[in-house]
């Protein structure tokens, strides 16, 4: 009875909820095998919620681009059970032939209970989202932003760092001179009815990294977390309501915090 009650509860509180975890290698340099070992310390808690669905790693998901490393994060996402998309950073596409090879486009998008998912690939074109990319991601919201709910968007890199200053990402790698995010990007999700979620996962490897950011401005939101830096390593799980209205638990992986 409790445990029927318990369900019973979760499902009037979400119609569905998912995770994102950035930066998922964990600590540089450590060269652990596979997913950050206080992520994987989670998993049990990732499959009692039941509600979860799948996650989402944006980024920076191995160290080093080999197939040793892959196969390393497939056994752990096959231990946990759930299905995982990939948001690639620039560490996953040193090796972007390999990366493809596996995994398939690098960029993507998929519709899960009427809201629709976006995987970016910054690591393309020096953080700018150019050519065939943006004319793919124009053409995709002029065809399904009436016709969905919310619309959640993935990607590495900070790339609305320009508007934070006061954010520290893990790194500027591969950053062009100038990037078209405010320019060119962030105006095609502006101007819809839908509410944007958009998230990064380039925070929180390093102790002088910014940890996690939250930010929300007429219908975009902004979301950073990430982990390898220690005490305040984090992922998200965000839960969506049977009124589509959205929510988040900001989970800490390490256990005395």
């Amino acid at each position: 009875y409790i445990f029927m009650l318990l369900i019973s509860v979760l499902q009037a509180q979400s119609n569905y909820s998912f995770f994102v975890a950035g930066h998922s290698y964990g600590q540089p340099a450590i060269n652990s095998k596979g997913l950050h070992p206080p992520l994987k310390n989670k998993f049990s808690y990732l499959q009692n919620r039941f509600e979860i669905e799948f996650g989402v790693l944006t980024g920076d998901i191995v160290e080093h681009a080999s197939v040793a490393s892959w196969d390393s994060v497939d056994a752990d996402i096959n231990a946990l059970g759930l299905p995982v998309y990939f948001a690639p950073g620039n560490h996953d596409m040193t090796n972007r032939p390999l990366y493809e090879s596996r995994y398939g486009a690098s960029y993507y998008h998929f519709l899960h209970h009427n809201d629709l998912f976006i995987i970016l690939d910054p690591n393309i074109d020096g953080w700018n989202i150019s050519g065939a990319q943006f004319t793919y991601l124009d053409s995709l919201l002029n065809s399904t932003s009436l016709s969905v709910d919310n619309i959640f968007v993935f990607f590495h890199q900070v790339l609305w760092h320009e508007h934070y200053p006061s954010i520290i990402p893990n790194s500027m790698a591969g950053r062009a001179d100038s990037i078209n995010f405010w320019t060119e990007v962030e105006p095609l999700f502006s101007i819809l009815p839908n509410q944007v979620f958009m998230f990064s996962g380039d925070f929180y490897a390093w102790t002088y990294a910014t940890e996690v950011m939250y930010d929300r401005y007429d219908n975009i939101s902004l979301i950073g977390s990430g982990m390898g830096g220690g005490a305040k390593d984090n992922f998200i799980v965000v839960n969506v309501g049977s009124n589509k209205q959205v929510c988040y638990d900001l989970i800490c992986l390490e256990s005395s915090n």
